[in-house]
């Protein structure tokens, strides 16, 4: 599959496309690596994913039924089974870790999200999460909370690899490159080594900024606003681009470049259409640029490698971007309420995953013990 647009994507612009769901049979059944022979470079997962996942199918019933004999509670269980997906999928992407010098192969977990808006819980969870899974390739992913924050300082300070999951704004997409270069200078005061083991991503949101900005922009309803639909998290992504390419340049930044520091690669997440007037493949095409992941849901990874178009686009239209996105303010839509509402809604909508499946555990594994 030499040719294939997946390996394109990496090969010709420079941007790691990884997969953005997790379940059991692809692990049993070979598919995982099937996939990653497509051109798939990593692979992230959350708890609406391994809902579907165990909630989904009766691939982990024998597991569960086990520690259940052994008297595991239903959120102990979740954990064995959410630990055992991620060693076994780390394991198959692991030649690809070591193929590319440390800079692909990834596969992320998510803390409870439960403790979004706790940051000594959530810090206790991350680094306990990372210590049990005990793999080098293994990304724990924090919420961009204000409290998850800090957490991302410590956790990049200890030497822990970071997915930044639920980014809408860019004021808090500049907070977590800060924190995310505050963490390595601590690191880099305290060791003698080189900085080069420590990777990390900032998952910028996508899709859902659009949903919501363009219900507000149709409440406008006039031509202008009407226009503007299905720009916002485009330009929104471009101008994170920009962002990152400033932060990750000048006296700073090359102080630590020389101990062997990786930039912190933005990821476009939430990148399948939620409209169905938009290309199944938009949120790919657009946001191609060197040094940036795109986490694909299953058709749209199919639907890239049938139908997209590799080629480096995050830096064209810039100044349209800047336009477009200051012309939302102008129509009277508050991005900065935008970001605070759908960070919530993200952080709800896991949290009600999470919720959903323990409590179909404990259905199910008080049926196991009858």
């Amino acid at each position: 599959m030499t040719n294939s647009r997946l390996v394109r994507l990496f090969d010709e612009c420079g941007q790691s496309p990884w997969l953005d769901n997790l379940k059991r049979e692809y692990i049993t059944t070979g598919a995982l690596q099937g996939i990653l022979d497509t051109g798939i470079r990593g692979l992230t997962s959350n708890p609406t994913i391994f809902q579907k996942a165990i909630q989904g199918s009766q691939d982990y019933d024998e597991q569960f039924r086990q520690l259940t004999a052994l008297g595991q509670s239903p959120l102990e269980s979740y954990w064995e089974l959410v630990v055992k997906d991620i060693q076994d999928s780390l394991d198959v992407f692991r030649p690809l870790y070591e193929s590319s010098n440390h800079s692909d192969g990834f596969v992320s977990v998510e803390v409870d999200p439960n403790m979004a808006h706790d940051s000594a819980a959530t810090e206790h969870a991350a680094r306990e999460l990372d210590v049990r899974v005990d793999r080098d390739n293994v990304m724990i992913k924090i919420p961009a909370t204000q409290e998850g924050i800090p957490v991302i300082r410590t956790m990049i300070s200890e030497g822990r690899n970071v997915n930044v999951t639920l980014i809408f704004s860019l004021d808090r997409y500049q907070d977590v490159m800060n924190a995310y270069i505050e963490g390595l200078e601590i690191l880099s005061a305290k060791t003698t080594g080189t900085l080069s083991g420590v990777s990390s991503v900032a998952s910028f949101f996508i899709s859902r900024v659009d949903t919501e900005i363009d219900k507000r922009l149709l409440q406008v309803g006039t031509e202008k606003s009407i226009a503007l639909c299905g720009t916002a998290a485009i330009s929104q992504a471009k101008l994170a681009y920009q962002l990152f390419a400033q932060t990750f340049s000048g006296p700073r930044w090359a102080t630590l470049v020389r101990r062997g520091a990786r930039v912190q690669r933005p990821l476009w997440a939430s990148t399948s259409t939620k409209n169905p007037a938009y290309p199944d493949t938009l949120y790919v095409d657009q946001l191609i640029g060197a040094d940036t992941v795109n986490t694909l849901p299953d058709n749209t990874m199919l639907a890239f490698n049938d139908h997209g178009t590799p080629s480096s686009t995050i830096e064209s239209d810039v100044d349209l971007a800047h336009s477009q996105w200051q012309a939302l303010s102008e129509l009277g839509v508050d991005v900065v309420e935008v970001a605070q509402q759908l960070e919530a809604e993200g952080v709800r909508s896991f949290q009600q995953s999470f919720t959903e499946l323990i409590d179909a555990l404990n259905v199910k594994g008080l049926a196991f013990q009858q």
